[in-house]
C-alpha cells in the first residue's frame, strides 16, 4: 500500500513538472515568435486640412494611441492655426500640401514656388520646426525643385473618399486592399472621411497593423 502511495505521489510530481516545463516551453515559443513576426506597418494620411473636422480627428487618433501624417493646404493652416499646432504637438507629421491647393506644374516655376515656400513658412512659424515633406495636389511634382530639398511623398491606396459620402464604402475600399508599408490616402476636411478613417484603424489595429508616420516608412 505505502509502495502505490509512494509511486502515484511520485506521479503527481512529474505530471506537475511536464506541465511547469511545457509551459515554459510555450511561453519561450511566444515570445521568439513575437520577436521574429514585428507588427505590419502601414502609415495612414490627410490631405487639404486643416479643416472644422480635423480637431475630432485628432482626438480619435488620440485616443486610438495612432500617429498620422498630415499634408496641410498653407491657406487652411493660417485659417486654423490652433490646430496646426494641436497636431504637431501630438506628435503628428506636418507636410506640405502648397498654399492653396493647385496643380504647380501649370504655374510659373516662380509662382509654384511662392506656394511651397510660403506654405512651408506659414506652418514653421505653426510649429516651430520646418517642413520636410511635401504631397502636390494631384500627386504630380517637378524634379526641377528637387533644389528645395523636400522629399515628394504620394500613395499607394487611394479610396477617393472626396467623391462619396458613405462611409462603409471607403472603409471597405481600404481595409480590403492595404498591405504592409502601405500609405493611404485620406481628407481631413470632410465629415464622413473622419469617421472612416477612425473605422479604418480600428478595424486594422484588430489585424495587427501598427500605424506608423510616413517618414517612418520612407526612411526604411
Amino acid at each position: 500500500m505505502f509502495y502505490r502511495k509512494q509511486k502515484y505521489v511520485e506521479w503527481i510530481v512529474w505530471v506537475a513538472c511536464m506541465v511547469v516545463l511545457l509551459r515554459g516551453k510555450n511561453t519561450l515559443e511566444e515570445t521568439v515568435n513575437s520577436e521574429r513576426m514585428p507588427s505590419p506597418r502601414i502609415a495612414i494620411t490627410f490631405d487639404d486640412g486643416p479643416s472644422i473636422y480635423t480637431e475630432r480627428l485628432l482626438e480619435g487618433l488620440k485616443e486610438r494611441g495612432v500617429k498620422a501624417t498630415f499634408f496641410m493646404v498653407g491657406k487652411q493652416a493660417e485659417t486654423y492655426p490652433e490646430i496646426v499646432q494641436k497636431a504637431a504637438e501630438e506628435g503628428h507629421l506636418i507636410g506640405n500640401h502648397t498654399y492653396s491647393h493647385v496643380d504647380i506644374t501649370k504655374l510659373e516655376e516662380e509662382d509654384a514656388r511662392k506656394e511651397i515656400e510660403k506654405t512651408n513658412q506659414v506652418l514653421q512659424n505653426l510649429t516651430g520646426k520646418p517642413v520636410e515633406y511635401v504631397r502636390p495636389p494631384f500627386g504630380i511634382w517637378e524634379e526641377s525643385f528637387e533644389d528645395l530639398q523636400m522629399l515628394s511623398v504620394m500613395w499607394t491606396v487611394d479610396p477617393l473618399d472626396w467623391t462619396t459620402e458613405n462611409v462603409d464604402e471607403i472603409v471597405n475600399k481600404v481595409v480590403t486592399r492595404v498591405a504592409e508599408n502601405d500609405i493611404i490616402l485620406m481628407h481631413d476636411c470632410y465629415a464622413a472621411s473622419v469617421d472612416a478613417a477612425l473605422r479604418i484603424v480600428d478595424v486594422l489595429q484588430k489585424q495587427g497593423y501598427e500605424f506608423v508616420l510616413v517618414e517612418e516608412l520612407l526612411i526604411e
